[in-house]
């Protein structure tokens, strides 16, 4: 759900590395930044270095968790059947 009014701060940075995976302009329109990627690259940006994290590009929002998650990559633990649990 997009968001009303441009997001500032933390909540900011939340959405924006929680969209950050389908590219810049969902992540812009998501944050309550519309079509303006210039304003929301600017925004994240301040809301980053205040809170100390390393911010070049909407691709630095992303960890390295999500990272993996989306390469298949890791290893499944489970049991082999429920009779297993």
């Amino acid at each position: 759900m997009a968001a009303t009014k441009p997001l500032k701060g933390l909540e900011l940075v939340d959405c924006a590395r929680a969209n950050a995976k389908q590219g810049a302009e969902t992540a812009a329109e998501l944050c309550g930044y519309g079509a303006d990627l210039n304003t929301f690259k600017q925004s994240v940006q301040q809301a980053c270095e205040s809170m100390g994290v390393e911010f070049h590009e909407l691709s630095d929002l992303i960890t390295d968790q999500q990272r993996m998650l989306s390469l298949g990559e890791g290893e499944i633990v489970a049991p082999d059947s429920p009779s297993d649990l």
